[in-house]
C-alpha cells in the first residue's frame, strides 16, 4: 500500500520484511496464535489468510473466537500472541497481565458501528431511542417487558425475543454501558452468544426479534436482517460508514483493537504478521465492511512498536461515544 511509502514507520516495515521467517526443511511452520473478539475476527481472519498466502505456508496463523473477555484471559496467561478486542483492556485484565508479566502494545485497527437489528418482517420499527433500548435491556425489564407493546403502547402485542452478545464479549460490555449506563448491566433472559452467526440465525428466524452485534455481520447478512436507526437525542441516525466517520452515529460507534504481547513480538513470525496487518489494514478493513482508520493510525501503531510504547491509552476503562477524530488525538498524545 502506497500510503506507507513516506511514513516514519517505513524503517520498521523494512525491518519486518528483513526478518521474514524461513523455517528449516522438514520443520513444522511456526504458529501465530490469536483469540478474542468475534467482532474483530473478520478483519484478523482476512489478514491471516492474505499473510499465509504471501508466506506460502511458511507461517501458520490460528484465529479463535472466545469473546474479548475470553481472549484477554488467554492472552494474560501467555497462551496467545495477539488478542482481538472490541473494547479497550479493562483494569482487572491489566492486573492479570501484570501478575503474569505480560506487557503489550495496544493497536486500534478499525471502527465499528455496533448495529441494532429487528426481523425484516417487522414493519413498525424504523428507529429506536436510547431510552427505549434501555427500557428493553435494563435488568428491571426482565419479567416486565415481554412484548413490543410493553415498550410502547402504540406497538403490537407481539412477543419480544432478544438476542445479544455473551457475557465474555466486549460487544456486551460496550452495549450495556452505552445503553443501560453500566457495564454488564443487562436483563438475563435473552439468547446470548459469542458467535454472531448464532445471533443472525435467531433474529432472521423470529418475527418479534431484536438483537445487536457488529456492523460487518449485519452487512454480510443484510438480506435477512433489518438495521434500526438510533436516536440519541439529535434525531435517528442509521449505522453507515459515513455516520461513523462524521461522528453522528452515537453512542454505538466504537474503536476495535488488537493487543500484541511484548514477549511474542520477539518472535520473527509475529513481528512479520503485525507489520503485514498494519500495511494491509486499510484495504482489508473495507473489504470486510468495517470502517478503516486514517492511514497515520496504522503507521502510528508501527511507530509505537519501534519505540516500545507499551500499555493502553484508556486507563483500564471503556469509553462510550469516542469518535475517530478523538481517538486520533488520543493516540497522538501517547
Amino acid at each position: 500500500m502506497n500510503h506507507l511509502a513516506s511514513s516514519p514507520a517505513v524503517a520498521t516495515i523494512a525491518l519486518l520484511t528483513a526478518l521474514a521467517v524461513h523455517p528449516s526443511a522438514g520443520a513444522a511452520p511456526p504458529v501465530v496464535k490469536i483469540d478474542g473478539s468475534s467482532t474483530v475476527f473478520p478483519i484478523t481472519e482476512a489478514v491471516a489468510e492474505e499473510f499465509q498466502k504471501a508466506r506460502k505456508g511458511a507461517v501458520n496463523v490460528t484465529v479463535g473466537i472466545s469473546g474479548t473477555g475470553g481472549g484477554f484471559k488467554k492472552f494474560c496467561r501467555g497462551e496467545t500472541d495477539i488478542a482481538n478486542a472490541s473494547r479497550p483492556i479493562l483494569k482487572k485484565e491489566m492486573d492479570e497481565c501484570a501478575k503474569a508479566g505480560i506487557r503489550y502494545y495496544e493497536m486500534p485497527v478499525a471502527y465499528d458501528a455496533l448495529t441494532v437489528m429487528v426481523n425484516p418482517q417487522n414493519g413498525f420499527i424504523k428507529s429506536l431511542t436510547v431510552a427505549e433500548l434501555k427500557k428493553i435491556w435494563e435488568p428491571a425489564a426482565q419479567g416486565r417487558i415481554n412484548s413490543w407493546r410493553d415498550v410502547n403502547p402504540a406497538w403490537p402485542d407481539q412477543k419480544l425475543k432478544l438476542y445479544g452478545a455473551g457475557a465474555d464479549s466486549g460487544t456486551f460490555d460496550y452495549f450495556t454501558e452505552a445503553i443501560v449506563g453500566k457495564v454488564k448491566s443487562s436483563r438475563g433472559d435473552f439468547t446470548a452468544s459469542e458467535d454472531d452467526n448464532v445471533l443472525v440465525q435467531g433474529i432472521s428466524g423470529d418475527k418479534g426479534a431484536l438483537g445487536y452485534f457488529g456492523f460487518a455481520y449485519y452487512i454480510e447478512n443484510q438480506k435477512k436482517l433489518k438495521a434500526v436507526a438510533i436516536d440519541a437525542g439529535k434525531g435517528a441516525v442509521a449505522p453507515t460508514p459515513e455516520s461513523v466517520e462524521n461522528g453522528t452515529y452515537q453512542p454505538l460507534s466504537r474503536p476495535i483493537f488488537i493487543y500484541v504481547s511484548e514477549q511474542s513480538i520477539g518472535k520473527a513470525e509475529v513481528r512479520e504478521f503485525v507489520g503485514f496487518y498494519m500495511k494491509s489494514a486499510t484495504q482489508l478493513v473495507k473489504e470486510v465492511k468495517y470502517i478503516p482508520l486514517p492511514a497515520k493510525a496504522y503507521t502510528g501503531n508501527l511507530d509505537h512498536l519501534a519505540r516500545k510504547k507499551l500499555g493502553t491509552v484508556f486507563g483500564g476503562r471503556n469509553e462510550v461515544g469516542l469518535t475517530i477524530e478523538e481517538l486520533m488525538k488520543r493516540e497522538a498524545q501517547l
